[in-house]
């Protein structure tokens, strides 16, 4: 992966986020964001 790319993912991301944030509130970023925390927890038990 480029700078360039990654530069790039990096901030659609970010606009993504933003524009969720805007339009349906934060709360459900909570819960993605514990999720994903279970995940990796998850998957570093695997390792």
């Amino acid at each position: 992966m480029t700078n360039r790319l990654a530069l790039t993912l990096a901030i659609l991301i970010c606009i993504a986020l933003l524009v969720d944030t805007a339009l349906y509130g934060s709360e459900h970023l909570l819960f993605l964001g514990k999720k994903l925390f279970q995940l990796l927890d998850w998957l570093a038990f695997w390792r």
